[in-house]
């Protein structure tokens, strides 16, 4: 069966970076799974896994445009340091949580202050060439209510 749109899929990956060092991974983990053709996964990833069949592994790398997106040097800004989460004592370098208009944010600091910090708003994998290794698990064709809600449900997928 090869992977198409409205199909949900389940996958296992690792990532690695230019230099070839892992930097996560689910290979010991339950596989993520997805709606396919309706954007809940990183195009570049998506893309690749487009007509490929259950069983398959495969290695991408694949440019910042497809996957966490190209680096905006003017992505910095100054914040109050109580809206950080994640840690009590905070220094430059540092990844923190911060609540957002669009939700949740990671962030990393860039310079503390004693009231205010200022902080990174890319993603920290924002601007770099990723490998992804991929192994597709399962697929099936969606139910109408996966496709209605847009996303997959059950193991790996989202729950209501």
């Amino acid at each position: 069966m090869s992977i198409k749109n409205d199909m949900v899929v389940q996958f296992k990956y690792t990532l690695r970076d230019e230099k070839g060092e892992v930097l996560e991974t689910n290979k010991d983990l339950d596989p993520i799974a997805y709606l396919h053709g309706h954007n809940n996964m990183m195009p570049g990833v998506e893309d690749s896994i487009e007509g490929k069949e259950v069983g398959a592994s495969f290695s991408v790398t694949l440019a910042p445009e497809t996957t966490y997106g190209v680096r905006n040097e003017d992505a910095i800004q100054r914040v109050s340091v109580k809206h950080l989460q994640g840690a009590k004592k905070w220094k430059a370098g540092m990844r923190a949580l911060l609540d957002t208009d669009q939700g949740q944010r990671q962030v990393t600091i860039v310079k503390m202050g004693k009231f205010m910090a200022t902080v990174d708003v890319n993603h920290p994998l924002a601007g770099r060439e990723l490998t992804f290794d991929i192994e597709i698990i399962e697929a099936r064709d969606a139910t109408e209510e996966e496709i209605t809600h847009g996303h997959a449900h059950g193991k790996g997928g989202h729950h209501h």
